[in-house]
């Protein structure tokens, strides 16, 4: 699962906040332990443990001492927030400074992702 060119930590951190994204985990949930992800996936439970402090520094998971760790009140919110703007900067920003090249107008783009809404 666990396959990409990052380090796995990253890749687990990602994982589980793709999960909070899509809503698969809400606020409150309890959040595989890091032994578990290690038996799961077969990976060191320190890689697991690493991904998961990224998270809580993150504030998107908080560890419940002697219970477990859990998705934090607006891990969602936060998220969303984080990645509008990550968006706008890392990939529309680049595709429209390619549309300016090849003399694509901004209506041009428009109507293109018109068109693609009403097939969706």
């Amino acid at each position: 699962m666990f396959d990409g060119p990052e380090p796995i930590y990253l890749q687990i951190a990602e994982h589980l906040r793709d999960q909070v994204l899509t809503g698969a985990l809400t606020e409150g949930d309890q959040v595989m332990s890091t032994t578990q992800f290690a038996t799961t996936y077969r990976i060191n439970p320190a890689t697991a443990a690493k991904a998961f402090t990224l998270l809580v520094t993150e504030d998107v998971i908080y560890k419940q001492r002697g219970v477990g760790m859990f998705v934090a009140d607006g891990a969602r919110e936060r998220l969303r927030e984080r990645r509008r703007g990550a968006f706008y900067t890392d990939r529309l920003g680049p595709v429209l400074a390619e549309a300016g090249l090849l003399g694509i107008s901004s209506a041009d783009l428009i109507r293109y992702i018109e068109e693609k809404e009403l097939r969706a």
